[in-house]
């Protein structure tokens, strides 16, 4: 009995588990145009190893992109499905701060890579490394180049797995995207996601407190709000309570010339709690640190985003610790990104990830135009995607 030949183009997250799942009843060949598989695994490890995230059902789906197939993907294969599949290659995980899922302590990226890749070893998935994709033939057909080749893939089905634009370090690049579009598919220009904001500091200000923290911060634009630390940087902010505000901060971005940011150094306490520290107090600017327990580089920003006018009244320094206004110049660029936005439109596909123009041709993982925090989340929205379509090619 003939069983299906399915060539997966991309050795990344979603690549990988794919193939897992396709190997236990199809004849899988991974085309990896590096000497490794698994890369982004491995830098990825260097900053906290998270898999996943705890979030289940709504608290799940809503940190997406909201677009049916990316739903349906992320309802039928979640955070849980996820741990659990890690659980039966040997790879027990535990839950950490903020919800982040980690492998057990002691277990090493290079360990869980290996895991996977010995999976697939035996499922008799068979790895060609330097293969990289080139383009398509008159017939549809995936070209890779091998040395001085050129070969066209045949199969029953090909999944392009091949990652978003950042990360190059991780062989990840957008050269992939001008192919797809000579097939005349509607694509987005790629964009900076999970990012870094740029901010015209001061240059007294930068050379004193850049590589400083902000802790116990809150940070809103519009409807958004985020609580968490921040870093500043020469360049201006970035941390676990910058990237979530980036989508609001680019949407604005384009909308109008001049894009603020409000932070709040005191979220726990109230307006009026922090004017009560003033009652019966002629509060002198030197106390303002002692008084409202302010670190040195929080006071500092404040005092270089404030008026003369306004530092000098206490009543108005308080507005600005609870509310100060910083403007953002820009996003920084895709080549320090996280991640991206951009690449192919989920408009262009089918439900089961095909492409409407060409049902043999499948698409995953960060290749697609869909946005996600850090925290487990992206690796998890590749995880699903490619889970979905290897469920739609078994059946």
């Amino acid at each position: 009995m003939h069983s299906k030949k399915i060539i997966i183009l991309g050795g990344g997250a979603a690549g990988l588990i794919a193939a897992e799942q396709l190997s236990r009843t199809c004849q899988v060949h991974i085309y990896e145009k590096g000497k490794t598989i698994g890369r982004k695994f491995l830098v990825a490890g260097k900053g906290g190893f998270n898999l996943t995230n705890a979030a289940i059902e709504s608290d799940l789906y809503t940190q997406y992109t909201k677009h049916p197939i990316l739903q349906e993907a992320l309802q039928r294969f979640d955070s849980q499905a996820m741990r659990v599949w890690l659980e039966e290659l040997g790879i027990p995980t535990f839950v950490g701060s903020s919800g982040r899922v980690f492998p057990e302590k002691g277990i090493k990226p290079i360990q869980v890579l290996q895991k996977i890749k010995d999976k697939l070893i035996k499922q008799g998935v068979q790895i060609h490394y330097k293969h990289e994709f080139i383009g398509f033939n008159a017939a549809q057909q995936a070209l890779v180049k091998h040395q001085e080749e050129v070969l066209p893939l045949e199969a029953d089905a090909c999944i392009f797995a091949l990652g978003g634009a950042s990360w190059s370090v991780t062989g990840s690049n957008m050269k992939w995207l001008t192919y797809f579009e000579k097939l005349g598919l509607p694509t987005k220009a790629f964009e900076a996601s999970n990012c870094g904001l740029e901010i015209s500091w001061k240059p007294d200000f930068k050379e004193k407190y850049a590589g400083m923290p902000l802790k116990n911060i809150q940070i809103s634009i519009g409807s958004k709000v985020v609580k968490g630390e921040a870093l500043i940087t020469d360049y201006g902010l970035e941390g676990n309570a910058i990237y979530p505000v980036v989508p609001p901060v680019r949407t604005a971005l384009k909308a109008q010339a001049t894009t603020y940011i409000a932070l709040d150094f005191k979220p726990n306490n109230s307006h009026q709690s922090l004017l009560g520290k003033l009652k019966g107090k002629r509060l002198k600017t030197k106390n303002y640190v002692y008084e409202f327990n302010l670190d040195k580089a929080s006071f500092a920003l404040i005092k270089a985003f404030t008026t003369k006018e306004a530092y000098l009244a206490p009543e108005r320094f308080v507005e600005a610790i609870k509310h100060l206004k910083i403007p953002i110049q820009a996003l920084r660029p895709i080549e320090e990104a996280i991640s991206t936005i951009g690449g192919i439109s989920l408009e262009a596909l089918n439900a089961n990830f095909s492409l409407k123009q060409q049902k043999k041709l499948f698409v995953i993982g960060e290749m697609l135009d869909w946005d996600a925090p850090t925290g487990g989340f992206l690796l998890q929205g590749c995880f699903s995607t490619a889970m979905l379509c290897a469920h739609y090619l078994k059946s």
